[in-house]
């Protein structure tokens, strides 16, 4: 491999994870306008294991922006990224898959405390599988994310 072949790859690789964290910061922030931008035009979510919907992003964009209303503070936390770039003879392909887990607090309500700050009542974990393609100008973008949630915990000792 060529170190601008090398070089290509690592600029993918940083590349797909601001995705990935554009992803989660986007949906922590309510933010629905950036995450339909991460979306390739025939992107898809599916939150189906997670009691959600499927479908394209910008109906579950829409469907977020309601459920999450329930819950003021959230915190997406995406881990454990591992990547996979289509590898064309040694070169850096135009599509990309990744597996990261997530762990996800959440507060339905908010406290008494000062400054509202408390302890998640709502706890999720589990993987996103990313599907990820380079689109005509360079960008990568996401064609789809499956949410395998494996555990959650609510109640007052969510945490």
């Amino acid at each position: 491999m060529t170190q601008r072949v090398e070089l290509a790859t690592v600029m993918d690789r940083l590349a797909i994870d601001a995705v990935i964290t554009g992803y989660a910061v986007a949906v922590d922030d309510a933010d629905w306008t950036a995450y339909q931008a991460l979306f390739t035009p025939d992107g898809r979510a599916d939150y189906r294991s997670a009691g959600g919907i499927e479908g394209p992003a910008g109906e579950v964009a829409g469907w977020l922006a309601e459920m999450l209303k329930l819950f003021p503070v959230r915190q997406h936390l995406i881990v454990n990224r591992r990547l996979h770039l289509e590898d064309l003879d040694g070169y850096t392909g135009d599509r990309a898959e990744l597996q990261a887990d997530y762990v996800n607090p959440m507060r339905l309500e908010p406290t008494g405390r000062p400054g509202g700050a408390s302890a998640p009542n709502f706890v999720t974990g589990g993987r996103y599988s990313f599907e990820l393609l380079r689109s005509d100008d360079g960008v990568w973008r996401v064609r789809g994310v499956t949410v395998h949630e494996k555990w959650r915990r609510t109640g007052p000792d969510a945490a």
